[in-house]
């Protein structure tokens, strides 16, 4: 079945010329030019993808995020923005956007976000029973669902990526460019960086102490790895 992505931006020829491209690729696409219509359409429409410029009058994109993700943790967000300092993209990495492109948008790249964003990790197939058990941490590959004790934890696709790839090999060392490799894949087109945000998103999910986190640690100068008892 083909991919549901919705389009947010208010400029209409560059939402169009976008709607083409991903056509052309065979997704099912809807256009909105405004914030309020994008969540009247996510609504209704329940994409697979949502691709949402930054900058738009009214509701504006980062408003949309927000909203977006106090229901749904897990869609994936692809920001469109013209502005690309570091503390706009933190920003909206921190509001839940999975990536970020910036404008003017070359569109070959951004057919290759959009598919990097919806695709599996490579290689992964389903298998019975695949469950990582480390004390109370309970990570089940198959449903992807984690579970601290007996109390459902709601990760977004890209922090469950991140913590299962550390999870198969606990106490081990992680770069930061091993892990963005791992979960982002070698065609993704983003920053290593992004991995910092969501290590974080992680501890504040699963660490009693997140700003001293006792599970997911950072090794200095290094990367991170994850140690449970």
């Amino acid at each position: 079945m083909s991919k549901k992505i919705l389009i947010v931006d208010d400029e209409v020829d560059i939402a169009s010329s976008i709607q083409y491209v991903l056509r052309q690729e065979g997704f099912v696409t809807t256009l909105a030019h405004d914030g309020l219509k994008a969540m009247e359409l996510i609504e209704l429409e329940k994409p697979d993808l949502i691709i949402l410029d930054l900058m738009m009058p009214g509701l504006d994109g980062y408003e949309v995020c927000r909203r977006v993700r106090s229901t749904d943790p897990k869609t994936p967000i692809l920001m469109l923005t013209a502005r690309t300092s570091e503390i706009d993209t933190v920003v909206g990495l921190e509001l839940g956007a999975n990536d970020y492109i910036a404008k003017p948008v070359r569109l070959r790249e951004l057919v290759a976000r959009v598919k990097a964003n919806l695709r599996l990790t490579p290689g992964e197939t389903s298998q019975p029973g695949r469950v990582i058990r480390y004390g109370d941490l309970n990570i089940d590959l198959d449903s992807r669902t984690v579970k601290l004790g007996l109390q459902p934890v709601d990760l977004t696709f890209k922090e469950f990526e991140l913590l299962a790839a550390m999870a198969r090999q606990p106490n081990r060392v992680f770069t930061r460019d091993q892990l963005f490799a791992q979960v982002w894949g070698s065609d993704f087109l983003g920053e290593s960086r992004t991995v910092d945000v969501h290590i974080r998103y992680l501890r504040e999910k699963l660490e009693q102490d997140p700003s001293h986190p006792k599970h997911i640690q950072t090794v200095r100068g290094v990367g991170y790895r994850l140690v449970w008892d």
